[in-house]
């Protein structure tokens, strides 16, 4: 893994607290063995951003490690509209060599989990194996505390799936990277062109999350019809449809993506370009409500037993649960989950606190964790 390379350019990096922290962060593709690839998920070659970093102490490593897990998480649900539970990993899922790993967990349409992120804090334990020291204040040599973070190009893939729907792709406004295609009726009419034209100039000087509107106008010679699927598929948030009868009137036909792709909503001109980035910010928050909605729906709280459990994971069930119930801290446990193909996702940050029985062999527990069946 990076770690092995990263640990030897620290250990020449570090010499003297002065150094500290090191912050390393990089883009890099990956490339590894994959007996069975998933396009998105788990392909041979992906890209990934990650971070490494090398502390004097374990509370500033520890800070780190947390304030990493809250950036996916935020970037999660503020920018790619999914909402996620997020926490610790048991024992047997950490990093290897990490004393602690947290992770992002996000649940696709199929009901499935799909781990969108994680961050690790790895004590001293790569720094003992790479000889990454450094003398403290005090002229005392001391190994650093290190962390490793990072998300790759399968959060496109949980994109795709938790919002894309019969017709296509559902782009979240925010990451789009076109808010607005407005498509004549006819191609190469001068005056739709134009008017068009004019459309797209004034939506390119309006803003929607802190930067400009993008927009753009399909002149193209096809059926209009046609260009509208296209882009529709691609899942672009807004497509204007402007004929000679809007030219004349001064308005818009609106699609949503959305809703329902057959209904249009009609506006003027001049509305239309006022409450263009609202509108952006209501479809941005309208999959965000429905990926809340859905995950909501579909986490179950009130299983209490191995016997329950096992119906609610039964291999005809559409879409397949998250469950949120108590674990004694048993890797036997665990493994008898792992037999109907479900494993401990994360022990969630937020906790009940309450005491309970373990759902697996109803001993005493008090620890609430995420069971799920995952990619």
């Amino acid at each position: 893994t990076s770690e092995t390379v990263i640990g030897a350019a620290m250990a020449k990096w570090i010499t003297s607290y002065r150094d500290l922290p090191l912050l390393l962060n990089q883009w890099a593709n990956v490339v590894r063995w994959e007996m069975r690839p998933r396009i998105f998920l788990r392909t041979t070659e992906f890209l990934w951003q990650e971070g490494h970093t090398a502390h004097a102490s374990k509370d500033e490593a520890l800070r780190e490690t947390n304030q990493m897990l809250e950036v996916y998480r935020s970037f999660l649900r503020d920018e790619l509209a999914i909402p996620v539970f997020y926490g610790e990993k048991p024992p047997s899922e950490r990093f290897p060599g990490a004393v602690m790993t947290l992770s992002v967990e996000a649940m696709m349409q199929d009901g499935k989990a799909l781990q969108a992120g994680t961050s690790h804090y790895l004590g001293e334990n790569f720094a003992k194996a790479a000889d990454i020291r450094f003398t403290d204040n005090s002229g005392e040599q001391q190994y650093v505390h290190t962390t490793s973070w990072g998300m790759t190009s399968r959060v496109i893939g949980a994109l795709i799936m938790v919002h894309g729907d019969d017709d296509g792709l559902c782009v979240p406004p925010r990451v789009a990277p076109r808010h607005i295609v407005v498509i004549p009726a006819k191609a190469n009419d001068s005056e739709l062109s134009s008017y068009g034209n004019q459309l797209v100039t004034q939506l390119k000087q309006t803003t929607f999350a802190d930067r400009s509107i993008v927009a753009q106008l399909d002149n193209r010679d096809r059926r209009l019809g046609e260009k509208n699927w296209s882009w529709i598929k691609k899942g672009v948030p807004l497509i204007v449809n402007i004929g000679n009868r809007e030219r004349q009137a001064q308005t818009v036909s609106i699609i949503r993506r959305d809703s329902n792709v057959q209904e249009r909503q009609s506006l003027t001109a001049t509305e239309f370009v006022a409450q263009s980035g609202q509108l952006l910010a209501d479809i941005q928050n309208n999959y965000l409500e429905r990926a809340t909605k859905f995950l909501a729906q579909h986490t179950n709280n009130e299983v209490q037993t191995f016997t329950e459990f096992q119906r609610v994971f039964a291999d005809d069930v559409f879409p397949q649960p998250f469950v949120v119930a108590k674990w004694c801290e048993d890797r036997q446990c665990q493994r008898q989950a792992e037999k109907l193909a479900v494993t401990i996702r994360c022990i969630p940050v937020e906790q009940s606190r309450s005491a309970g029985n373990c759902v697996i062999c109803c001993k005493e527990a008090t620890i609430d964790v995420v069971f799920a069946k995952s990619y």
